[in-house]
């Protein structure tokens, strides 16, 4: 029986991990991969304390820092993934893809999210044929061509400032005319003479035959459809909290996230606490996972030593 049990192998997994070391609390700390979704970012600039790195490297930063306290009071389970929980007022038991369990009087869950896939026809058939979510990996494959970003987001405005380095014409296609990114990336992407944009536009369909050919899509003020030709299609239209595992042993919101009090970021259930993109919480970002997971990392160092 441990104390702790921690799922998720970002900042938010890693930073508790790091604290309930730290305090000598008895945990577990299972992870697949290690960094999160910033691993395969080709530059981070707002982590605290580093003006820019790589998301490799903040991975590897991460799991050197996690290493370090393994021993007495931190047994790392890698690469493994949880599979389901069960979860009762004494105890938490977590299966493992590799159908081990662990129990644990407290669970803290960090398991992040994954990217939401686009949904129109011809979007599956050209999944890794000119369509992908990875501009870090796939963006230098379209070096010279002409492409298109889905999306209004940080996440599009980066994919889009990564591939105006090498690509011919970055377009940026949004569904809406109101952008969600900071005004400062914005600008920056604004400033390139090969960058545009197409506002209002609902995506109809991906066109082409073995390979992308061009994006489909409905100008929702005028209700004309055009086809803007295009070799490769990078798509950032947000994410799904990683929480299907858990059930319904702790309330979620309609899209899934774990439902937590921002005050100690526990969640329903009295013996499980969450931070990150799992969560709730009405901002995501690297330095926020990590502060959550330490608030709620005291927090659970108080209820265990309350509780039995």
């Amino acid at each position: 029986m441990y104390d702790l049990i921690i799922v998720g192998g970002g900042p938010a997994g890693i930073s508790a991990a790091i604290y309930a070391a730290r305090k000598q609390i008895k945990t577990v700390f299972i992870t697949s991969e290690w960094g999160g979704q910033s691993a395969v970012s080709e530059g981070i600039e707002n982590w605290v304390g580093t003006p820019r790195i790589s998301g490799a490297d903040l991975a590897k930063n991460l799991r050197t820092h996690a290493e370090t306290h393994a021993g007495e009071y931190l047994t790392i389970i890698t690469p493994d993934l949880a599979v389901s929980a069960i979860a009762d007022d004494t105890r938490i038991e977590v299966t493992t893809q590799k159908g081990v369990k662990y129990e644990a009087k407290a669970l803290f869950v960090a398991t992040g999210s994954t990217r939401r896939k686009l949904e129109c026809p011809g979007a599956a058939e050209h999944d890794n044929k000119g369509l992908t979510y990875c501009a870090s990996c796939d963006g230098p494959l379209f070096s010279g061509q002409d492409v298109a970003v889905i999306g209004g987001g940080n996440a599009a405005f980066e994919t889009t400032l990564q591939l105006l380095a090498y690509c011919t014409s970055v377009t940026l296609l949004n569904r809406t005319d109101v952008f969600r990114a900071d005004e400062v990336t914005i600008a920056a992407a604004k400033k390139h003479e090969n960058f545009h944009i197409i506002v209002n536009a609902e995506i109809v369909s991906i066109e082409g035959e073995q390979f992308v050919s061009g994006v489909k899509y409905k100008d929702t003020t005028t209700n004309t459809e055009a086809i803007l030709p295009v070799t490769g299609v990078f798509v950032e239209i947000g994410l799904l909290p990683n929480t299907q595992w858990l059930g319904d042993i702790v309330q979620k919101n309609p899209v899934g996230q774990i439902v937590v009090d921002p005050r100690t970021q526990r969640s329903s259930h009295p013996r499980i606490w969450a931070a990150g993109d799992c969560t709730d919480g009405l901002y995501h970002q690297n330095n926020i996972a990590a502060g959550d997971a330490v608030k709620a990392l005291e927090d659970i160092y108080l209820a265990l030593k309350m509780k039995h």
